[in-house]
């Protein structure tokens, strides 16, 4: 959008792991602040503390609130790795929207994911390795925001999340930014 001369542009950022989605009142852990010294700018939504990837933020009030806000619908990609072998009825589960303790989740648009999720980036600290456990990548599409949902939604199938990172957000994409680092575009 444009704001007389002002261009409102769109800071894309790479949130590591145990990074808190806010700049200030971290008590004692990371937030925001420790990576992004742009004092106008402001998260258009929020990524838990122990997920990773995708956030948006940018120097305009009202674009915040359309990219943040559920009833415009944005759709998030997430690269979810859980825990068990994923058979049809569990995924057939999760496109249909699970029942949670808060009510049934709309239909998510979820596929098994192959090699591509290799291409992730080491996370620090490491996931516990389980030997006799296997694990198995998904990718979850979902234009809701309900707190933890994704988590929620594969424990309620039965394949407990082990590790999530958000690659997507309407048509912005994490595009080869590395972990804690950030770049600007036009919105």
């Amino acid at each position: 959008t444009n704001k007389g001369n002002c261009v409102s542009s769109i800071l894309v950022f790479n949130k590591p792991f145990q990074v808190l989605s806010q700049f200030s009142n971290g008590e004692g852990r990371v937030t925001l602040a420790d990576y992004i010294d742009m004092p106008s700018y402001y998260p258009a939504g929020r990524l838990d503390y122990d997920s990773e990837g995708l956030m948006i933020l940018t120097n305009d009030g009202a674009l915040q609130n359309q990219i943040a806000n559920p009833k415009h619908k944005l759709e998030k990609t997430y690269w979810v790795q859980v825990e068990g072998a994923v058979n049809e009825d569990q995924l057939k589960c999760l496109r249909a929207g699970p029942i949670l303790k808060d009510g049934p989740t709309k239909p998510a648009k979820v596929r098994l994911l192959g090699a591509q999720a290799h291409s992730l980036w080491p996370r620090v600290p490491a996931i516990r390795d389980r030997i006799s456990i296997p694990t198995q990548w998904l990718e979850i599409r979902i234009s809701e925001g309900r707190n933890r949902q994704v988590r929620r939604m594969t424990a309620a199938v039965g394949l407990p999340t082990l590790r999530l990172v958000r690659v997507a957000i309407g048509n912005w994409r994490l595009k080869g930014l590395d972990v804690g680092q950030w770049r600007l575009e036009n919105a």
